[in-house]
């Protein structure tokens, strides 16, 4: 920083700057690294130390003014686009480049597990996303429906006549929840795009029996032959295939060996050991492979193998010995379940086969596909008997009647269809606002799961079909594609049969689009019904819900000129915010106390933003593994709530970054996390694989197994990843025509997050208050930057922040910092003044 005079023209601005941003150097122009460097670097030399001006030569009534520049090396007009190149570009990545390797020998470190927590809405009994898939159970008297979502979870529903009450929550996959279907009495079973089956169940409150760990991608389809059999089968975009015995699985196996059954939720066995993946033995697609259940090797799939590409159906009959799959390779593909052995490839589709149904025999079989056509096959025969010309686009869902003679259709094109397999005859019986992914009869009704976060159940004649066509308003199928579309463009698209669907069970809009403020802990996001809402991450909640207004908008309106770097990702694949931390990035963000509304702490006072997080998070964990371990917590792993902050002492002692101090164990409110809809956490350890779990059920068992070792290094031992240079470092310099008198010469550093009234209260102290320069460290440190430092204090403080009044609102004389002549806020940090850079007729100017 250099002060100069306001009417200075540009190319009249003095000396050269340095600002160490990150933790390695690079030269501006050449974009090269500095060997041996330890901050970046926007321009590599100091041809002369900035002045410090008299500490007591202007008049307190009197207005001043000190102006900013920031100029990189060697930078020309030619040079001008390069330069603004690199930073729009090369500084918003240095974060990445600080990873790097130095030396030509040394490695780039492995990347560290992630932690993410995903924000649930305040009706947790919701689901948030599409549902992919539903299962009907009847026990006891009572009907219930499983859905399973792509926000990763499941529910179980108990049914009514006029109503539906979810009485579970199944949490434990990690992505979306793709297919479930019911095996023996009581058992549910999942698949997931976190590439696993589990096991559920089926009537208690949400508990996880196993985690079965054989696929090497997403788990897209299951198949089972119900109470009839314990044999499930699971198909991936793999290409692979595999039939599980599940009451073989579920057998306890020796902890000494290989095993691809998990024994709990997370994928942990009882001693707390990894349960590695067993390789499967090679065989081709028409060798037989039996299922091994040898206790001393654990259980082990029978692999059906012969697909090529992606598999997205399955369907079993109701013995469970005659196995039927279909994929991207439009072959349906008929498997013997006894053995893995392929028994016959069915052709006849043009593009990819995405739903499929065995009749009870398993004879006859219906698939449907990405070509809108719907085939019945004769397995017997090996060969295609009708071809059914119904939906206008993509067929994804089928579902027939227990005698296989009608089957019950649905897909892309958002409609619902009932054809007569023999009589080709076909209505239409509903038409939605979504396509169409799952079906499922019930009675006589039918539910139907959608890309929408909400069911329906449609009336549907079960036990009578036929009462549907005489009705009216049916028509007959062709039986080529371009017959349905042909007629659909001709205008005599048939009269959907019902309106509105008999019950719906409401789900909560997809949130659809987000983006993250610039003070780096709100996110504003819109859902898909369009309604616009604003998030305090860093606390789990949603503080305003706008409506449904312009996104883009508010967006505008809610800017902010800060800069804060970016310690946290977002996404919204499941429907909801899932905020991802990974080290040492998430560790980049500091803000000061006062900054955050707390009261009662020193002014100076700042606190890392991923830390406070990651105590808000785990606040529930630490209580109970204080109760589990039946021992006093250590003084650094008791969690406080934030009522409790009043009544701490205000020399309580703040923690330094570095982890050299007692670690404060304080939550305070801007990271109390709900307890009323608690966010989920997904990450993992040491040992297993990821697993999910609600905040508030953590029991207080999991320990560096299964937490990363730099989340409990963080939150129990208050140590932090080694970081990027939190600080800046500058020169000051009386304008020019000033009557200042310069008295000495150095380099000045502070923190990133310093405010501009700190430099102003900073000069005025030198000018007007005649304080010594001792306040300067002996390396120039800037001494209001120093956390919880007395001189600190002293330097800031004359008290009069305690009247509700800004310190640097209350010194005279004003002065004011202006950069290319433009006054600079006194709230605008360091960093946002370094960050709002672009390159202009040669010079680094503020915008």
């Amino acid at each position: 920083m250099e002060l100069v005079s306001p009417g200075a023209p540009v190319n009249a601005l003095a000396e050269d700057v340095v600002v160490n941003l990150q933790s390695i150097q690079l030269d501006l122009v050449s974009h090269k690294r500095v060997k041996g460097s330890t901050g970046i670097n926007l321009d590599a030399h100091f041809p002369h130390p900035c002045s410090l001006f008299s500490p007591f030569s202007l008049s307190p009534s009197s207005k001043h003014f000190l102006s900013l520049n920031l100029k990189p090396r060697h930078c020309n007009k030619r040079k001008h686009s390069k330069c603004s190149q690199f930073l729009t570009h090369h500084v918003s990545a240095m974060h990445r480049v600080g990873s790097a390797s130095n030396g030509n020998n040394s490695t780039r470190p492995r990347k560290e597990k992630r932690l993410t927590y995903v924000l649930n809405d305040s009706d947790d009994t919701k689901h948030c996303a599409g549902i992919n898939c539903l299962a009907l159970l009847t026990s006891d008297g009572s009907d219930y429906l499983f859905t399973g979502s792509r926000d990763g979870r499941l529910k179980r529903w108990v049914l009514a006549v006029d109503r539906a009450t979810c009485s579970a929550t199944f949490e434990s996959h990690v992505d979306w929840v793709n297919d479930a279907v019911l095996v023996g009495d009581s058992t549910l079973v999942s698949c997931s795009s976190d590439t696993t089956l589990k096991t559920w169940n089926a009537l208690s409150l949400g508990t996880c029996t196993r985690t079965l760990r054989q696929h090497s991608d997403y788990v897209t389809c299951l198949a089972s032959a119900g109470k009839n059999s314990n044999i499930v089968a699971s198909g991936g975009l793999g290409g692979e295939v595999f039939i599980w015995d599940i009451e073989a699985a579920a057998t306890p196996v020796s902890k000494s060996n290989d095993t691809a059954v998990d024994e709990s939720s997370n994928g942990i066995n009882g001693s707390g050991n990894l349960l590695p993946l067993t390789s499967l033995r090679t065989v081709n697609s028409s060798t037989n492979m039996s299922m091994n259940t040898n206790q001393s090797q654990g259980y082990i799939p029978t692999a059906a193998k012969g697909h090529k590409d992606s598999v997205y159906a399955l369907a079993t009959n109701e013995s469970g010995t005659i196995l039927v799959s279909g994929g991207t390779e439009k072959v349906v593909r008929v498997w013997d379940t006894r053995t893995g052995s392929k028994t016959l490839k069915l052709r006849g589709h043009t593009d990819n086969i995405r739903a499929l149904l065995l009749d009870s025999t398993g004879r006859y079989c219906l698939s449907g596909s990405s070509d809108s056509m719907i085939r019945l096959w004769d397995i017997g025969q090996q060969r295609c008997v009708h071809s059914y010309a119904v939906h206008t686009d993509s067929v994804w869902a089928l579902a027939s009647t227990p005698t296989f003679s009608h089957v019950y259709s649905g897909g892309r094109d958002f409609s619902l269809y009932l054809t007569d397999l023999q009589t080709r005859e076909s209505s239409l019986l509903c038409t939605g606002e979504h396509p169409i992914l799952r079906l499922a009869l019930h009675d006589d009704s039918i539910w139907v799961a959608s890309t929408d976060s909400s069911v329906h159940r449609w009336p549907t004649e079960g036990c009578n079909p036929e009462k549907i066509f005489q009705r009216g308003n049916s028509f007959l199928a062709g039986n080529l594609s371009f017959s349905r579309a042909r007629v659909s463009l001709e205008g005599s698209t048939p009269v959907p049969v019902y309106k509105e669907p008999t019950l719906t069970i409401l789900g909560t809009p997809a949130i659809v689009q987000h983006e993250i403020l610039n003070n780096k802990r709100h996110v504003l996001t819109k859902d898909a019904s369009g309604s616009v809402k604003l998030w305090e991450i860093t606390k789990g909640d949603v503080i305003e819900d706008y409506g449904k207004v312009s996104f883009e908008e508010k967006k505008e309106e809610l800017f902010e000129m800060v800069s804060i770097p970016a310690w946290f990702t977002v996404d919204t694949r499941l429907g909801s915010l899932s905020v991802h931390l990974d080290t040492p990035q998430c560790f980049s963000a500091e803000m000061y106390l006062a900054d955050l509304n707390i009261v009662g702490k020193p002014e100076d006072d700042k606190v890392n933003l991923a830390r406070e997080t990651l105590k808000g998070l785990l606040a529930h964990w630490l209580r109970k593994r204080k109760q589990r371990t039946g021992s006093p917590a250590p003084a650094n792993g008791e969690l406080l709530s934030g009522k409790d902050i009043a009544s701490r002492s205000l020399n309580h002692s703040r923690i330094e970054v570095d982890g050299s101090s007692e670690n404060d164990t304080m939550v305070y409110p801007p990271f109390e996390f709900s307890v009323t809809s608690p966010p989920s956490i997904i990450t993992e350890g040491s040992h297993g694989g990821p697993w999910r779990k609600k905040i508030t059920d953590l029991d207080g068992t999991k320990d560096e197994k299964d937490f990363p070792w730099w989340c409990l290094d963080c939150v129990l031992n208050n140590r932090l990843p080694s970081r990027e240079n939190t600080k800046c470092s500058f020169y000051l310099q009386p304008c020019e025509g000033s009557s200042v008198q310069i008295v000495t010469q150095g380099k000045l550093s502070a923190p990133r997050i310093l405010r501009i009234h700190k430099v102003i209260n900073y000069v005025v102290e030198k000018m007007v208050l005649d304080k010594p320069l001792d306040s300067l460290s002996a390396d120039g440190s800037f001494a209001p930057g120093l956390t919880g430092s007395q001189s600190q204090h002293q330097t800031v403080g004359d008290g009069s922040f305690r009247s509700g009044f800004k310190p640097w609102q209350k010194l005279r004389p004003s002065i004011e910092i202006l950069c290319n002549n433009q006054v600079l806020s006194p709230e605008m940090s360091l960093a946002t003044v370094t960050t709002n850079c672009i390159c202009i007729r040669g010079f680094l100017v503020i915008m």
